[in-house]
């Protein structure tokens, strides 16, 4: 049985649901202290619990520790098994990290699945569904790991209330193969509101307008349905290899400006850096690339993908290895 300390790298959930994912994959047991320890509230929020629930029925697991705020955990994984499911966080706390450590599950069960998970779906703390949609999933599916992954409602932090649908096809996999984006076709901006008025996204649209370096943008005020209010920009960098998605939220006291402002940052910093990966994709290729294989082009790595490797490296004989191209370029690879 591994012993894994959640202070590791990062210090929150990514530790667990790494964890979690190659645990019930690999068949290997591990018991898990200090659950979450590098966050200002330590243990298992809601979030952390539905995943762990999550991997626990799809892999028939024997679970000690499952309880909130509990800050150990002991997980003995059985046989992954494919089935119709539905998990429901039962907060704002992110559905999409959920996802994060159920799909790699389903992608080694025997035989096809459909997921349903309910919580928060845009949440400043996780990957929004349009990042997930978008950007991730057709990522994957260049490497075999077939998805429908639809969103049936919006939930905007604090109210949550969104829900995934998801199906998930097990088959062959393949490397991946991403070191160039390819020549820019389209830049997208969207302004999500729910329950608000109608203006906070044209103040948005122009602020991004005027910050973001790209001729022809594409501009969309949506309004959507939602258990409560909330409000994101969503930037759609539109290449020839890769489609990245970069958001900003909306909050009480903060000015539309510089919701607008925000975003136009992220996604002129990804336009200047030239690389195919965004930080937030490489984090989310990390298991993917261990499991299939491959190599990614992307920038400065974040705490979250050195963590990934880190726990990678304690299951698999196999870890993704970074090897600086350049000063801004960095190739990630992993053979199998």
């Amino acid at each position: 049985m591994l012993t894994l300390d959640g202070r590791q790298g990062e210090g929150g959930g990514q530790v667990l649901r790494i964890a979690l994912a190659l645990a019930a994959i690999t068949g290997t047991p591990f018991r898990i202290h200090n659950i979450r320890g590098g966050r200002a509230k330590s243990g298992l929020l809601r979030q952390h619990l539905t995943g762990v629930r999550a991997v626990a029925e799809v892999c028939g697991a024997r679970v000690e520790g499952a309880e909130l705020r509990s800050q150990e955990l002991t997980f003995v994984p059985g046989a992954v098994k494919a089935g119709a499911f539905e998990f429901a966080v039962g907060s704002a706390g992110s559905a999409g990290l959920v996802l994060q450590a159920l799909l790699p599950v389903l992608w080694h069960a025997d035989g096809p699945s459909t997921v349903q998970v309910s919580g928060g779906t845009h949440n400043p703390s996780a990957p929004p569904a349009d990042f997930l949609m978008r950007t991730l999933a057709p990522v994957l599916a260049t490497m075999g790991f077939a998805m429908e992954l639809s969103l049936d409602q919006h939930g905007f932090y604090p109210a949550g209330g969104g829900a995934y649908r998801v199906s998930v096809t097990p088959g062959p996999t393949k490397p991946l193969s991403l070191l160039e984006r390819g020549a820019v076709q389209k830049v997208e901006v969207t302004s999500i509101v729910a329950n608000l008025p109608a203006n906070v996204g044209q103040r948005e649209l122009t602020a991004v307008k005027a910050a973001l370096p790209v001729e022809n943008l594409v501009t969309t005020i949506e309004t959507v349905r939602s258990p409560g209010p909330g409000n994101a920009v969503v930037v759609a960098v539109e290449s020839e290899a890769v489609t990245e998605v970069f958001t900003a939220f909306g909050r009480r006291g903060r000015p539309a400006e510089d919701v607008g402002q925000s975003v136009a940052e992220s996604a002129t910093a990804y336009l200047d850096s030239g690389v195919p990966v965004g930080p937030h994709l490489a984090d989310q290729l990390m298991l993917p690339l261990a499991i299939a294989g491959g190599q990614f082009s992307t920038g400065a790595l974040t705490e979250h993908s050195r963590t990934a490797i880190g726990i990678i490296a304690q299951f698999l004989e196999r870890s993704p290895r970074v090897i600086p191209q350049d000063d801004q370029r960095l190739l990630v690879e992993c053979s199998i």
